[in-house]
């Protein structure tokens, strides 16, 4: 059976939904509100992940890096001294080769008709020159002859005048046949002087027609000294001592090619001296001087040495500096093996620096997290920068000695200002 409610009980009832619905509305209001004021959670990176850097006071080493190759300092390319048929190849490279070590043997059958014709060439000019030095020889000795007689008619004739002239004062002979032999006389003294003059002339000609067939026999000499050092050529020898590098120039030689004059057949290197060629970023050789220290890593030792060159033109975004190395190379060090240099452009004394960010650049302003909250956390800040070298950079504003930056790529958080650290 029903039980009837009192008007008190319901009322007490009603109280009761109206303060419980109140309270819900009031709990979901402020709860909408604290929601509302609560900041986004922080990204959380792990610390392995990170990189870090502390910001230090003291010495700074400016340098540059570049990697490059071990060259000689000075290649000896032996070059063909005519065309031919490689024979025979002697010599592999990586050989060691004295000066008259012979490489290859070339052929060529028209140098060899050549060096022949010229051998017969010389003997036909010397030849030439006997009988010419033998035809002037008997011309000298012919003007003699008729110089010495008529010098013997001249002086007859002059003793004949002074007969004469003794005989017409005695009028036993006639002025006019004295004057006849007087005349014969002075003519043939004048004859002897212009003999004498045309002997003396020939002399000074056959010494030039002498001279003429003196320089056809050496100029067949010295034609047949090059026919006969162009055939030894065709013995390749090294020519100085060293290290065989390669046989050929583009490709290897291989017998039985043929070769023009003047083409590369080897090339001789000295292994004790070389020198690195280094590849270094056109931002950064602006500063690189003459003379600057260097040190070059060979992966298996680091030698010492100092700019000797700068190549004035840029390719492909780098600049060919060479260094020449001064200490002693360390074993296994052998032409075109790679290798890294490092050059020393400066040292600065008490700067403020640290590791060099990843995309920090030289001069820039970059923003950078600092480790805050006793490395629990990192606050983004501005940082300018100033000179830089291979792995530090100089701080010009923005830290402190002794703050911690991330040194590692953080372009995945830059939309934020702080983040969380484990």
């Amino acid at each position: 059976m029903d039980v009837p409610i009192s008007p008190g009980v319901r009322r007490r009832r009603r109280t009761r939904r109206w303060l419980l619905g109140g309270g819900v509305v009031a709990g979901l209001a402020l709860a909408t509100l604290g929601l509302s004021r609560l900041q986004p959670a922080l990204p959380r990176v792990e610390k392995a992940s990170l990189y870090l850097g502390t910001v230090q006071r003291g010495e700074m080493v400016r340098q540059v890096r570049g990697n490059g190759t071990l060259v000689p300092e000075q290649i000896q390319f032996v070059q063909a001294e005519s065309d031919g048929r490689v024979e025979r190849i002697f010599v592999q490279p990586g050989a060691a080769v004295t000066a008259d070590t012979v490489l290859m043997e070339l052929s060529n059958p028209e140098l060899l008709q050549g060096t022949f014709d010229a051998e017969w060439q010389l003997k036909a000019a010397e030849a030439h020159l006997t009988q010419v030095r033998a035809q002037l020889e008997n011309e000298r000795l012919a003007l003699q002859s008729a110089l010495a007689a008529l010098k013997a008619d001249a002086t007859q004739a002059d003793l004949d005048a002074r007969v004469n002239e003794e005989l017409v004062k005695e009028k036993m002979v006639s002025s006019l046949e004295t004057q006849r032999s007087r005349a014969k006389a002075d003519a043939l003294r004048e004859r002897c002087g212009i003999e004498q003059q045309r002997l003396k002339t020939s002399g000074e000609s056959s010494e030039a027609q002498l001279a003429v067939q003196q320089a056809e026999v050496e100029r067949a000499r010295a034609l047949l000294a090059r026919k006969r050092q162009q055939v030894a050529a065709l013995r390749v020898q090294a020519g100085v001592a060293g290290v065989l590098q390669q046989i050929g120039d583009a490709a290897p030689l291989q017998v039985g090619q043929r070769v023009t004059p003047s083409a590369t057949l080897a090339k001789i290197v000295e292994p004790t001296r070389l020198k690195a060629v280094l590849k270094i970023a056109e931002t950064q050789v602006k500063d690189v001087q003459l003379g600057h220290k260097a040190e070059i890593d060979t992966r298996n030792g680091v030698v010492p040495g100092h700019v000797v060159r700068i190549d004035p033109a840029a390719q492909n975004g780098t600049v060919t500096v060479d260094v020449t190395l001064a200490g002693v190379l360390p074993k296994g060090a052998r032409p075109d093996l790679s290798v890294d240099g490092v050059i020393e452009l400066e040292r600065l004394e008490s700067v403020l620096y640290v590791g060099r960010p990843v995309q920090g650049q030289a001069e820039s302003t970059v923003s950078l997290f600092k480790v805050a909250e006793g490395g629990k956390a990192a606050q983004r800040l501005i940082v300018r920068l100033g000179r830089s070298s291979v792995s530090v950079i100089e701080v010009v504003e923005g830290l402190q000695v002794g703050d911690q930056v991330i040194l590692s790529d953080m372009a995945a958080w830059d939309g934020h200002e702080r983040i969380r650290i484990e």
